[in-house]
């Protein structure tokens, strides 16, 4: 279990995490909702070791994991697919998503991961050889999921999988959380689409300017009036 206590994080003075408190168990889908500059995307890097946390603690399995480097992190199964795909655009589809398997030197189980990848996107397969940046948005969030998933995560973080897509990319995006969830991987997604988030995940929780103001199940969010007034446009 992934367990974050008093979370808080500053920047130049600014609060952009308060005390955030969270519990997020194995096997699940955990969507994180709230309005811009709420605090989301800090709490991901934050998890990755790429924002340095100014107080509290970050658990794995009872494990202090708040110190480790985000190459240590890494190392523990904690893999972050950041907002914007952040794809090399003049390399190979295939070479975007080798990068992602960089620490794995068992040549089997790295045919094995791959082999993994191309069933669940079998559109990747087909432009494995194309350059990045000759792929869609759809496409190049995939190559931005593949790469994650190519490192063997135990907890992958997806920050706003669905931004700027499609109505039906995001439905595949929707369907995609589940088929990954499916092979045991848990996951803590970041999602603009509240109401998408909240009907593929199993808990929410809502951040507000920093700070945790509600968390539960997906469908007790979903039937909050405070999440329906502010988030789902009820």
């Amino acid at each position: 279990m992934l367990e974050i206590q008093n979370l808080s994080v500053d920047y130049h003075g600014v609060h952009a995490l308060r005390d955030v408190s969270i519990a997020v168990p194995d096997h699940g889908v955990a969507a994180v909702i709230g309005a811009n500059g709420a605090g989301k995307s800090t709490l991901l890097r934050t998890l990755a070791g790429q924002t340095r946390q100014g107080g509290g603690s970050i658990k794995l399995d009872g494990e202090e994991i708040g110190t480790l480097r985000p190459h240590e992190r890494l190392e523990r199964g904690i893999v972050l697919c950041p907002e914007g795909r952040r794809l090399f655009p003049d390399m190979s589809v295939y070479d975007n998503i080798r990068i992602g398997a960089y620490r794995m030197r068992d040549a089997r189980k790295y045919r094995q991961r791959l082999e993994f990848i191309y069933s669940i996107f079998p559109r990747i397969v087909e432009r494995r050889r194309q350059i990045a940046s000759s792929l869609s948005g759809g496409e190049q969030q995939m190559v931005a999921i593949a790469r994650a998933l190519i490192s063997e995560p135990r907890i992958l973080m997806l920050d706003e999988p669905t931004l700027g897509l499609a109505p039906k990319l995001i439905l595949e995006v929707a369907k995609l959380v589940r088929t990954i969830n499916a092979e045991g991987i848990t996951v803590v997604m970041v999602e603009q689409n509240a109401r998408l988030a909240l009907k593929v995940s199993d808990y929410g929780f809502v951040l507000e300017t920093g700070s945790l103001t509600l968390q539960g199940t997906s469908q007790e969010l979903l039937s909050s009036q405070d999440v329906l007034s502010a988030y789902l446009g009820a």
